[in-house]
């Protein structure tokens, strides 16, 4: 299956999303933060990003999810900070404190370039929110150079419609967390506002878009929407109103990877319920609720929960 974003580029419409992507940083409205600083002029804000992107590593990812990991693996490219400030975060090196260096788009490019030509089945962009212009402009460099993979627009789920309107018949694949349901959660342990309905506004774009997962013969992605659900202790993620969302108002066919790794780090243990792991009860009692709102495609590493 041909990436999308080629039949964009040769009807010429790639350049016209690369300048109005870039006019969203005049006064940052990138993200649903709407910071309002001129990041052209490499002001910077909540996600501390000027002009430049800024990349913490990149290469081969054999830990994603099985469609996209492949035999080859998903060619990961981490880009550093964050639109959130969550406080239990497994990559907090990266999302909060800076890890990472900027990098031309030009350079971006070359990462792609690479990670193509060692196999990668895609190229996986791991939180891309505050830097989609700086991506798209690299794009345009990476298909004269030969560029051909399907792109993974791998996300926390804080995104805004506008933006994503951009990506459109540009992104094949989008990977989107769901973490909670609730707004006063959201806001304590993320710091963010109305994470609920702009997460499930972005999700409903992404589905429009991208549609439910498509994989080739070989169990690749080629296509269409991963959702991501981490289990937090003490129901905070608020897993049930998340599952029946997916079920009533997506699709049933949601590949959905209910995850069970989280465990306390960064700031968690300032909170009185994120000191601890979650339990297995807690993890099944997610799988069934999954289940019981009709979800069909949970993701197969998990299968052993219901035996």
């Amino acid at each position: 299956m041909e990436a999308s974003y080629l039949k964009t580029y040769r009807a010429g419409e790639l350049s016209e999303r690369i300048k109005q992507s870039w006019a969203l940083l005049e006064s940052c409205r990138l993200c649903p933060r709407n910071c309002a600083v001129n990041r052209l002029e490499d002001k910077r804000s909540v996600c501390r990003t000027g002009r430049k992107a800024v990349v913490s590593s990149y290469g081969p990812h054999f830990g994603e999810e099985p469609p996209l990991v492949g035999r080859r693996g998903s060619g990961t490219i981490f880009f550093t900070w964050c639109n959130l400030r969550c406080q239990y975060c497994q990559n907090y090196s990266i999302s909060q404190l800076g890890e990472g260096e900027e990098v031309e788009d030009e350079k971006l490019a070359q990462m792609m370039l690479s990670l193509q030509a060692m196999g990668c089945h895609n190229i996986n962009f791991v939180s891309p929110t505050h830097v989609v212009p700086q991506i798209l402009s690299a794009l345009s460099i990476a298909i004269k150079g030969g560029f051909r993979m399907p792109l993974v627009y791998n996300t926390g789920g804080y995104d805004s419609v506008e933006t994503l309107q951009l990506l459109d018949g540009i992104f094949d694949i989008y990977m989107p967390d769901m973490k909670y349901s609730d707004e006063k959660v959201a806001r304590e342990l993320s710091g963010i506002k109305n994470y609920p309905q702009v997460n499930q506004d972005a999700v409903k774009e992404m589905h429009r878009q991208a549609g439910d997962l498509v994989v080739d013969e070989h169990g690749v992605a080629q296509r269409g929407i991963i959702l991501r659900h981490l289990v937090l202790p003490q129901g905070l993620a608020g897993s049930e109103e998340t599952f029946r969302f997916l079920a009533q108002e997506i699709s049933k066919d949601t590949y959905l990877n209910i995850m069970d790794q989280y465990h306390p780090c960064y700031k968690a243990y300032d909170h009185p319920q994120l000191g601890c792991r979650i339990t297995g009860e807690e993890y099944q009692e997610a799988i069934q609720l999954a289940l019981h709102y009709g979800l069909r495609r949970l993701d197969a590493r998990r299968a052993w929960v219901l035996q």
